[in-house]
């Protein structure tokens, strides 16, 4: 399966829409959001630069990254006036795959600046922000043009399909299943591991160009049948230290692991919930493979499990804040 230009969130804002079903992510961005900031303001005190170069790898299409983008600016404004240092301006590149819906964020781009100024009567920063289409595991920007780099919920996702999960024939080694399972065979989740390893290195390699020296990177983690494996992994603390070692580009500042507790929506079950959010990144691809008949069953079904999973025992999402500094 091509996933570089099948797999995108769900766009526009119905109501299986990203915009409408990203709220857990949101929630894992507000609880690490001091280190977002405190970074991005520690990054300002020590290069000041006139121009500051941010890019949001995997934007996808809802609110969230307009969010953090607004919490940027005001972070570096707050810095700037504590120091009497003239603010920056912001160059704001947002990155996600080609089938991404750009167009719902540049709808909200008049409202976005509208605010900004309202809220600095008047007084609003040069903020030029623009969409970059393309997979991060590789090359997007020019040489040292970038400051910050901020990526949340996304580099769990991995470019493609690992090679090894099928035998000479052609048949599944991970029959009845999608993914990494307890009866999967260890070639199953070596398979996976391998293509991380191959991702992260190519990710950092890539980031490394792009950066200046001293720049940033603030990440947030988060995790017909036989023939559709998922393109997914979700590294340990230690695959991940040992990787950013390993590749040799930058300096590993901050890894926390934290839990996203639950939160329950009027009228909505937990498991409805992550089911609606799970289907509004998973939809694309399922429906290429499988068609559009299957999604509302599917996802029901889904949604019912984890509810009756949930009375049995409590299950937290767990993801990583990563903080990393290019070195000279």
């Amino acid at each position: 399966m091509d996933v570089e230009n099948v797999f995108h969130m769900t766009g526009g804002v119905g109501v299986t829409s990203y915009a409408n079903n990203s709220s857990l992510q949101k929630k894992a961005s507000d609880i690490v959001k001091h280190i977002t900031m405190g970074t991005i303001q520690e990054l300002f005190l020590t290069t000041t630069p006139k121009s500051l170069g941010i890019a949001d790898l995997g934007c996808s299409s809802g609110p969230n990254t307009l969010t953090i983008i607004k919490d940027i600016v005001e972070a570096v404004e707050r810095t700037s006036r504590k120091i009497l240092h003239p603010p920056p301006e912001f160059r704001v590149y947002l990155n996600d795959l080609p089938t991404n819906d750009f167009n719902s964020i540049f709808k909200a781009l008049p409202e976005f600046h509208r605010e900004l100024k309202k809220e600095k009567n008047g007084g609003c920063p040069f903020i030029f922000i623009g969409g970059y289409a393309g997979s991060f595991y590789g090359r997007l920007f020019p040489n040292n043009s970038l400051h910050f780099i901020y990526s949340s919920y996304s580099l769990h996702w991995l470019s493609r399909v690992p090679p090894g999960l099928k035998d000479e024939q052609e048949r599944s080694i991970n029959k009845g299943h999608i993914y990494i399972s307890e009866s999967s065979p260890p070639q199953v989740s070596q398979a996976y591991f391998k293509q991380f390893q191959e991702d992260f290195n190519l990710f950092l390699r890539s980031r490394s160009d792009e950066l200046v020296v001293g720049g940033q990177m603030g990440e947030v983690d988060e995790e017909k049948l036989d023939s559709y494996d998922a393109h997914f992994y979700a590294p340990s603390k230690n695959e991940i230290e040992d990787e950013v070692r390993k590749e040799g580009s930058f300096g590993l500042d901050q890894l926390e692991m934290f839990e996203i507790e639950r939160e329950d929506k009027d009228g909505v079950s937990y498991g409805t919930a992550v089911a609606m959010a799970v289907r509004a990144i998973q939809e694309s691809m399922i429906c290429h493979h499988f068609g559009e008949r299957v999604l509302d069953n599917l996802f029901y079904n889904y949604g019912r499990m984890l509810d009756e999973e949930m009375a049995k025992e409590e299950i937290k999402p767990v993801s990583f804040a990563l903080v990393l500094r290019k070195l000279k």
